[in-house]
């Protein structure tokens, strides 16, 4: 481990953790209906979850990659009907006040669904595939930094699209607003998952 891998991790942290996908905009779409206090939870849970997930998958990666390899695959499709599924959910949730409104995800929500997330699965395969490196020594130490440079990215890159989606609730004042956001942000989270199918 040096300064230009650390560099590159972090560089590829961010860029993993920025770019929309099912977490970042089930989080907007949570914190425009809830606010981001009752979204904290479920954000936790993402972070916590997805560092859980990089680990073990760095960890059974040393000799068993095709194997590895086949399971993402298979839970490339769960996970997209499992997300084609929340889109519904969004896009037909009611307004404030109307019919009955689910509760925000929590944290143990939000730390198991990352494992029939596939772009989380596609992330922390990458991240192990090209991260760990055994000639430059141990595993272990290297899956704690890989573990612990994403979850210091994604947690403040998941607070601010709690952010957005909070701010962009002043703005969805009527049912006919709120109803637009939610299709639109159903539509996204369909969408972020095209690049993870077509792999």
């Amino acid at each position: 481990m040096n300064a230009s891998w650390l560099l590159a991790l972090f560089g590829f942290a961010i860029a993993a953790s920025i770019t929309p996908g099912p977490n970042n905009i089930m989080v907007a779409a949570s914190a425009a209906r809830h606010g981001i206090a009752a979204t904290f939870s479920h954000i936790i849970g993402i972070c916590v979850g997805f560092a859980a997930m990089i680990f073990l998958v760095g960890l059974a990666m040393e000799g068993v990659a095709a194997e590895i390899a086949t399971i993402a695959a298979a839970v490339r499709w769960v996970g997209m009907a499992w997300l084609l599924l929340l889109a519904w959910r969004i896009a037909s949730a009611p307004p404030p006040g109307e019919g009955h409104v689910r509760p925000p995800m929590r944290f143990l929500g939000g730390a198991v669904f990352q494992w029939v997330n596939p772009k989380a699965w596609l992330l922390a395969l990458a991240a192990s595939a090209v991260f760990v490196q055994p000639a430059r020594g141990p595993v272990l130490p290297q899956l704690l930094v890989i573990v612990a440079v994403f979850f210091l990215v994604s947690l403040p890159s998941t607070l601010f699209r709690a952010a957005l989606g909070s701010n962009a609730a002043r703005l969805l004042t009527s049912p006919g607003r709120l109803r637009a956001f939610n299709v639109v942000m159903a539509i996204l989270l369909v969408a972020s998952m095209v690049p993870a199918v077509i792999e």
